[in-house]
């Protein structure tokens, strides 16, 4: 089986998948890189030495025979790449491919209406309909935005981002977090941009401080009593000379620490001693690969609904906690999880086993592997089970085509 993923740039949250395709029996794996990283990217520690990984090549080194493979592949796994012409011969040609996508209407569904957008998408998805092209949906909320434009009907898999899952010692991995009479841990970390909203980690940290009139009564003072918290703010960007005046303004400076961009191990090594970490983004977040590392670093993760990984993975109460977008809700329940850490420990582990057992690179190349060989051999896939104890969705079940006001089921909870 050949199977030749296309992509705009291998990274570290590519390289598990590739990884576990590479050294499956009986495939035959090339990645083609189609452009150079962005050097904020590379700022951030995302680049690779891609002349370590023998599968991965560069398009433009020879496009020719990268045509030919990508016409005379198996399989084909196509995203990130605005490169239609390039993979519209073997559309046409009624091979087997599969679209890798986060969603077409972050900005809002209203937009399909649009005649230009529409023509566009009838060019590259909707005329394919029929064809044996499926959907890998990287994040929730993908497959519900395709349906408007009845694309991929029963085609639409769940899938996502895979980075690196480590296995540790279960309780010595919780051994390095906080203990009774020490400081809560509470960390946050991406580019600090309007759309991640860090600002909400600053009101956090304020509100745990300083207490608000519409929490529950006690709840403050018993943090303060039980060693209080710390919160760092890993990452940097536009907005982080704002935050830096915020916590000076509120009086935040003993409990706040800001560390600047770290390196992607780095930030795995500050996951693996916080106690709660904050997912704070809004709907442009089309997927979040912070949030499994989070979870498998035995996180309980406070976050909020609209972000794409967040319904697959996450269920509320079970694996970490998901809050509406109201600020004040979401403040209320970080304060309650840091004023209960024994729970806090129980959602962090089975947040640690979700991504062990079920969310990872290897479970669904295998998952993906299996499900593409059935249509090879002109079978109806057998969907990947949703019996996972948490609730969480595995890779390749059939995705719940789950709407953008999904965030309105959560409310309140502290």
């Amino acid at each position: 089986m050949r199977i030749v993923f296309v992509s705009n740039y291998f990274n570290h949250h590519q390289k598990p998948l590739c990884e576990a395709f590479s050294k499956t029996g009986g495939v035959n794996f090339c990645f083609y890189q189609t452009e150079p990283m962005e050097e904020e990217r590379v700022r951030m520690g995302w680049g690779i030495e891609i002349k370590d990984y023998p599968y991965v090549k560069l398009f433009h080194d020879d496009e020719d025979a990268a045509r030919r493979d990508i016409l005379e592949s198996d399989i084909v796994i196509w995203g990130g790449v605005e490169m239609e012409e390039e993979i519209e011969p073997r559309l046409k040609a009624g091979k087997l491919t599969f679209r890798y996508s986060e969603r077409i209407y972050k900005e809002g569904q209203w937009k399909f209406v649009s005649p230009k957008g529409l023509k566009k998408k009838y060019h590259d998805h909707i005329q394919y309909r029929k064809s044996p092209v499926y959907l890998l949906c990287a994040g929730a909320f993908v497959g519900s935005d395709f349906k408007l434009i009845h694309a991929y009907p029963k085609k639409k898999f769940v899938w996502g981002y895979f980075p690196e899952v480590k296995h540790y010692d279960i309780e010595e991995l919780m051994a390095k977090k906080s203990h009774e009479g020490e400081p809560v841990r509470i960390l946050w970390a991406g580019r600090m941009i309007d759309w991640k909203h860090p600002e909400y980690a600053i009101a956090v940290a304020d509100k745990l401080l300083h207490g608000d009139p519409m929490f529950n009564a006690g709840y403050e003072q018993k943090l303060q009593d039980n060693g209080g918290f710390t919160l760092t703010m890993a990452g940097g960007g536009e907005m982080e000379e704002s935050l830096h005046a915020e916590v000076k303004a509120k009086g935040l400076e003993e409990v706040v620490h800001f560390t600047g961009f770290l390196k992607p191990e780095e930030i795995r090594a500050e996951m693996e001693k916080a106690d709660i970490f904050l997912f704070t983004s809004d709907e442009k977040e089309g997927w979040g690969a912070v949030l499994n590392e989070a979870m498998n670093s035995g996180c309980l993760v406070v976050t909020r609904p609209m972000i794409g990984a967040v319904p697959y993975i996450v269920q509320h109460g079970m694996n970490g906690m998901v809050c509406d977008g109201k600020l004040l809700n979401f403040c209320g329940m970080v304060l309650a999880m840091a004023t209960d850490r024994p729970e806090c420990r129980e959602q962090g582990k089975q947040a640690y086993e979700t991504m062990v057992k079920y969310w990872n690179a290897e479970n669904a190349a295998a998952q993906f592997i299996r499900v593409a060989g059935e249509l090879m051999e002109g079978k109806e896939p057998t969907y990947s089970s949703t019996e996972e104890p948490s609730g969480a969705l595995q890779p390749m079940c059939r995705d719940p085509e789950i709407g953008p006001k999904y965030g309105a089921r959560f409310v309140r909870r502290w």
